[in-house]
């Protein structure tokens, strides 16, 4: 599809992110990107079966494949290349990206975390251990964010936020879950139509 900024969404797990921004994709919510191939660090993760339910192209690139990690960051960024990627959606990937790759592509890479930064981010700070954390400390609202990534963990530009109240009898599993259904899919599509957005205004300016 000619005329849309290109997608390249990230992943490593069940990719419920990636099925979340799939689902906008088809209700009209992100109009001006598509998804155009979907990148995980891992061969079983179950998000590549949803990439080909969708008729995605999908690529693995093993980190164990690789000597360093500029090795490894270097394949990715080739495929980014190859496949005119216009936008990067890290979408529970689980690893953390360096120098090398994020400022290959500034304001063009979006990430989002399960807190309201600067709260619970950073190095060490992902999956349910995020949720953990909020439910260690006592507060009583948490939720997630939608930034653009640069070289620090969870530094980079906030696009997004979005609240969720903690309630009494939480788990960490049992607030993962609303946060993602009240604030990561909803903030993430919106997110990213953004971005497709700035990239088309600048290519055609």
């Amino acid at each position: 599809m000619s005329g849309k900024a290109k997608i390249a969404v990230l992943v490593s797990g069940g990719g419920t992110n990636l099925q979340a921004l799939i689902d906008a994709q088809t209700n009209g919510i992100i109009s001006l990107g598509e998804i155009s191939l979907v990148i995980s660090n891992k061969p079983d993760a179950y998000a590549l079966e949803r990439a080909k339910a969708a008729g995605i192209a999908t690529a693995v690139v093993n980190r164990k494949d690789f000597c360093t990690s500029i090795d490894f960051e270097d394949a990715i960024k080739k495929l980014i290349e190859k496949n005119g990627i216009d936008v990067i959606v890290l979408a529970g990937f689980m690893c953390i990206l360096g120098e090398n790759f994020t400022k290959a592509y500034p304001r063009r890479i979006i990430n989002v975390h399960p807190s309201l930064i600067p709260s619970f981010c950073g190095k060490g700070f992902y999956g349910l251990r995020v949720h953990e954390a909020a439910l260690a400390y006592g507060v009583k609202v948490t939720g997630a964010t939608v930034h653009f990534v640069n070289e620090i963990p969870d530094g980079g530009e906030i696009i997004m936020q979005k609240a969720v109240e903690i309630e009494d009898g939480d788990t960490p599993e049992i607030l993962q879950r609303r946060v993602m259904e009240q604030a990561e899919w909803k903030m993430l599509p919106l997110s990213v139509e953004k971005a497709c957005g700035e990239i088309l205004r600048g290519k055609n300016a």
